[in-house]
């Protein structure tokens, strides 16, 4: 069963980032669609069925930082 998960992140200065972001996200396992990316809140919204630390990791990994 598919969820939506939402994870705030921090780092992110323009649209580059959000695209960086995106991309990342989109190549974690059990992603389904990336619903949004916002430079203004800094909030990512996904659907799948993913873990929220899977999520984190890929973020990490893209140069930027995930906060609780």
């Amino acid at each position: 069963m598919s969820g939506t998960v939402q994870i705030k992140i921090e780092g992110m200065t323009c649209g580059h980032c959000t695209a960086a972001v995106e991309k990342a996200l989109s190549g974690v396992p059990g992603v389904e669609k990336v619903v949004d990316v916002s430079l203004e809140t800094g909030i990512a919204t996904i659907e799948g069925t993913v873990a929220a630390d899977a999520l984190a990791a890929a973020v990490r990994d893209a140069g930027y930082q995930v906060t609780a």
